[in-house]
């Protein structure tokens, strides 16, 4: 799926309902036109569908990628990592920003439900059949609890459903901002408090080289370049596509590498599955209820629905890279989120249709 703005939704094409390509909603008939219909689901959905294909290529080559190996992913992965947070902040919207800034009851339930009550979830569920699953799988739910918001998925399916677009736009952009720097430390202190975590000064290191350079570095640019840089919003967003790709193929080829796979089955992957599941229920309907608690109207809470529950694999697999660096075991880490990450594609895209027709209706 092409990422504009780094989240795995494409900018909505003129004529095209995204929710259409979920349900499956007539169009127009035709051989030419089943053809433009592939053609359009292909280009929309190239990155999910990339994914497996990654992962798969990596069991079948692993020496290419692991560490020491030709395309010395030691180096290049940090890199590439320093290069996705350089055009995420070319491209955060600063004037919608603080356009955005006064619907601080959105806000509050966003970000509080996004890095605190979020967080507060998995580590409940941790206490409850953590102990259960294996470690890195543990560690991996866990570190999906604390990621931040998508930016484009959550700001474009608000617009569809008719939404407080603006708001999403201010949400998802500050939810990448907070979560460069929260993140880390939720799973540094996570780590801690399992007996297994890194120096915190080192992660603080990593985030500062890594992360906040690179997008500090964006956003003073975009100051000269803001113009080029909302123009060529989709190459960058494709371009950092392919860098996650990357990513997630130099994690995978380390775990073949270290034979960490050996010893996982497919009842490992059917728990994975079904906690994502379970997490992601939860989340959705949790931030249903407390956005009817504090009485936001239709926009917000659409708006709250689309940014609070949503995780983002774009920031997430960076972020992980950077943290767990080489672990043999990230493979395994990372299992949840990308799992998480067309699920929530999926069904955030027909509530998005959904929504938008009841008020069009209404």
């Amino acid at each position: 799926m092409q990422m504009s703005g780094f989240d795995g939704w494409p900018e909505k094409n003129p004529g095209v309902d995204p929710g259409q390509l979920f349900l499956g909603a007539p169009q127009a008939t035709g051989r030419r036109a089943g053809s433009g219909r592939v053609k359009s689901f292909l280009s929309r959905n190239w990155f999910v569908m990339s994914l497996p294909l990654v992962v798969v290529l990596a069991f079948l080559i692993p020496e290419v990628g692991a560490t020491g190996g030709w395309l010395r992913t030691e180096v290049t992965t940090r890199l590439g990592v320093g290069l996705i947070f350089l055009l995420q902040g070319l491209v955060l919207p600063t004037a919608a920003l603080k356009q955005g800034a006064s619907r601080w009851p959105l806000h509050l339930l966003v970000q509080g439900f996004t890095f605190v009550l979020f967080p507060l979830l998995g580590i409940g569920l941790d206490l409850l059949v953590g102990s259960r699953l294996p470690a890195d799988l543990r560690l991996g739910f866990l570190f999906l609890c604390v990621l931040p918001s998508t930016v484009s998925t959550s700001v474009v399916l608000t617009g569809l459903a008719k939404g407080n677009a603006v708001g999403a736009i201010f949400n998802a952009a500050l939810s990448n901002v907070i979560g460069v720097v929260l993140t880390p430390l939720w799973v540094a202190w996570l780590m801690k408090k399992g007996g297994g975590g890194p120096d915190l000064g080192g992660v603080v290191k990593e985030i500062v080289l890594l992360l906040l350079l690179p997008l500090a570095v964006g956003q003073a640019l975009r100051w000269w370049v803001s113009g080029w840089a909302d123009k060529n919003k989709k190459k960058m967003g494709n371009a950092s596509s392919g860098l996650i790709l990357f990513l997630v193929f130099a994690a995978f080829c380390n775990s073949v590498k270290g034979r960490f796979w050996s010893g996982v089955g497919g009842d490992v992957l059917a728990v994975a599955a079904v906690g994502v599941v379970l997490i992601f229920g939860m989340a959705v309907g949790a931030v249903e209820a407390l956005s009817r608690v504090m009485g936001l109207d239709r926009g917000d809470r659409i708006a709250a629905s689309f940014c609070a529950p949503q995780k983002t694999i774009a920031s997430g697999i960076p972020l992980a890279k950077a943290i767990f660096g080489a672990h043999p075991g990230l493979g395994l880490i990372l299992l949840p989120i990308l799992l998480y990450h067309p699920l929530q594609l999926i069904v955030c895209g027909v509530l998005a249709d959904r929504w938008g027709r009841e008020k069009a209706v209404g």
